[in-house]
């Protein structure tokens, strides 16, 4: 019992303590007044460091020992403003009474200025500090300012003077709500001198007025002579137009008369050209007859004689296509009854041409390698091989592979040259030398028929007339720079054979001249 009793003074000593450390600590900001708790430094917004922090309609807990806690009145300040013989602009001196409303600021920066120089400090003697401060201010504006301005609109006045004294209560952390202006006063008279002056003024103004309305009088006088003369003018134009009606009338009736006149000498006009009209129509019949005999009869002539030479060489054209189409189909019936050796036959009937065109254009060159063949002693065999060996090693041209290649692969039928390095023989110990540098951009007539082949497969794939067919390949030789190099080169070594074979197709055939003609250009 001992133990819960003293068990509930401590409890209640520490409640005791509780309220009150909280009656001491607690502090509560009253909306009109500003809590300030100084002994906390801080930075400000602007980069200013202060020694206290604020605290507005709200509530906080003093540091115990740190801070200590004051009050700033934020209500307003009622000040009484009276300035005896203040001069103004023109050295009069004039009473002026009037009241402002002003408080200490409320919002940042304005209230740290009043915190540093109105803390602590009572009503009365800000109330003191802020009315020196108007009726120094107030001396100030009316010395720029004359009687009249002053006397004339005081709400000019009045805002003149919040502007000049708004930066100084500022600096003070004042702000100035209102003030009103309520009396202006001189002991000189002078206001009421400028009464008197405004009394006359009324009277000047009464004889002006006076006089407008006599000349106002005057002039609508004159407008109604004006009026009168002007209904005058109209009467005598409404009867000249009278006069001027009648003379139309008779100038109409005139009109029809000489109209009538008018008419006759433009219908005997009409007669005489109508008569002329048949004249011109059979003019006209004799020069569209002229015309058919001189030009349009020539030109029928030359047309027709156009057509018939056009239908003249068309037939001329489809019976060279016939032609070369029979050939081709004899080439093909004697292909296919030679057997499987036929392409070894084609090849050795063209071979001849070809060598003979080769060895024409190969100057002496310089022998790397040389092989030896006893041809003396052999037959026929002995000596086609020493043939085709010498071929081989002097050209690079591999006859024998060439036929081996042609038996595996019926659709080849090109001329293989062999990378060997070029020699030098004399032009009557070699049936025919191919120069390797003569196809530098692709050094291979294999090669070369390959790509050829290529674009014929894909031209004939569209299934085009022999012109078409020309044109494109003309197109894409003229397009094609290296392309032509190569066939140059190609007719450099084999003549217009050559271009023949690399061309041979079953279906795009183009004359041999023609392709000569394309690659020469």
């Amino acid at each position: 019992m001992e133990a819960i009793l003293a068990l509930l003074i401590a409890l209640g000593a520490g409640t005791g303590a509780g309220a009150l450390v909280l009656r001491n600590l607690y502090y509560i900001c009253q909306p009109s007044e500003i809590l300030i708790f100084a002994g906390s430094r801080r930075t400000l917004s602007n980069g200013r460091k202060v020694g206290y922090r604020l605290v507005k309609g709200g509530s906080s807990v003093r540091v115990p020992l740190l801070e200590r806690a004051f009050r700033m009145d934020l209500t307003n300040l009622i000040i009484d403003l009276r300035v005896i013989s203040a001069y103004s602009k023109g050295g009069i001196p004039l009473t002026v009474e009037g009241v402002a409303n002003i408080k200490i600021a409320g919002e940042e920066p304005t209230i740290h200025n009043a915190i540093e120089r109105l803390l602590g400090k009572s009503q009365k003697e800000i109330m003191q500090m802020a009315k020196e401060t108007l009726e120094g201010n107030l001396r100030g504006v009316l010395a720029s300012l004359t009687p009249e301005q002053i006397n004339e609109d005081k709400s000019a006045f009045a805002r003149s003077l919040l502007e000049e004294a708004e930066d100084d209560l500022e600096k003070l952390g004042l702000v100035l709500d209102n003030l009103q202006i309520q009396n202006i006063s001189d002991d000189v008279q002078y206001l009421n001198s400028i009464g008197r002056k405004q009394r006359a003024d009324l009277l000047r103004d009464a004889r002006i007025a006076e006089a407008q309305a006599q000349a106002e009088s005057a002039i609508r006088t004159a407008a109604n002579q004006q009026t009168t003369a002007l209904k005058q003018i109209e009467t005598k134009i409404e009867i000249a137009k009278a006069e001027a009606d009648q003379r139309i009338q008779d100038a109409l009736t005139k009109r029809t008369a000489v109209v009538a006149e008018a008419e006759g000498e433009i219908a005997a006009i009409v007669a005489r050209t109508q008569a002329n009209v048949a004249v011109q129509t059979e003019r006209i019949k004799q020069v569209e007859q002229q015309l058919q005999a001189d030009v349009v009869a020539p030109a029928e002539a030359e047309c027709k004689r156009a057509i018939a030479q056009a239908k003249g060489n068309a037939s001329r054209i489809i019976e060279d296509g016939k032609a070369q189409a029979s050939g081709t189909k004899r080439l093909t019936e004697s292909w296919k009854a030679a057997g499987p050796n036929a392409r070894e036959i084609f090849l050795f009937q063209k071979l001849e041409v070809l060598l003979k065109t080769l060895t024409s254009t190969v100057p002496n060159i310089d022998v790397q390698n040389v092989s030896v063949i006893d041809t003396s002693n052999g037959g026929t065999a002995t000596q086609v091989a020493s043939f085709l060996e010498q071929l081989r090693q002097a050209a690079g041209i591999d006859v024998a592979g060439m036929t081996r290649r042609f038996a595996h692969d019926p659709a080849s039928d090109t001329v293989a040259i062999s990378s060997a390095p070029p020699v030098t023989v004399p032009s009557d110990k070699v049936a025919a030398v191919v120069p390797l540098n003569s196809l530098t951009e692709d050094a291979s007539l294999t090669a070369l028929r390959s790509d050829i082949q290529k674009l014929l497969e894909k031209l004939a794939q569209s299934n085009p007339t022999p012109q078409q067919a020309e044109q494109s390949i003309e197109k894409t030789i003229q397009q094609y720079p290296t392309l032509k190099r190569r066939l140059q080169k190609a007719m450099d070594v084999g003549g217009r054979e050559a271009l023949k074979a690399v061309f041979a197709h079953p279906f795009i055939q183009v004359p041999a001249s023609m392709l000569e003609a394309w690659v020469e250009e």
